[in-house]
């Protein structure tokens, strides 16, 4: 339940970042809905599964900026997970740039924790045993 939940936040952070931010959008030949639920989930699974990747061979610049290359690895991630959406047929999310991606990460990063503090505790953190 926590996993559909956290999905929906997500993908109501990129559904506001679209709507904020003119360089992201869904192209009009596809689903706007799908599109978004889908490219939510797909951010998940590159946040979960190559954004360690990419800090672990980056851990020399983001020693070096003092963590803030983190911001880039979040751009990249951002685009790649765009990528992967606009490979599926009648799908499709457009990032105009890597500075647009850069700000549309920061951005679904700050939505998605101002929706999850305004949740109620009991619908995002497990019942103690």
């Amino acid at each position: 339940m926590r996993f559909i939940l956290r999905w929906l936040v997500t993908a109501a952070a990129v559904a506001l970042t679209a709507w904020i931010l003119p360089g992201i959008g869904v192209p009009p030949e596809a689903n706007p809905e799908l599109s978004i639920l889908v490219f939510a989930a797909i951010l998940g699974l590159v946040n979960t599964i190559i954004r360690p990747i990419l800090k672990f061979f980056s851990c020399g610049c983001l020693i070096a900026t003092l963590g803030l290359f983190i911001f880039v690895i979040n751009a990249l991630c951002f685009l790649a997970a765009e990528w992967l959406v606009n490979l599926i047929p009648g799908l499709g999310i457009q990032v105009s740039s890597f500075w647009t991606a850069l700000l549309g990460s920061i951005i679904v990063s700050i939505i998605s924790f101002l929706i999850n503090w305004l949740l109620p505790d009991a619908w995002v953190k497990p019942k103690a045993a």
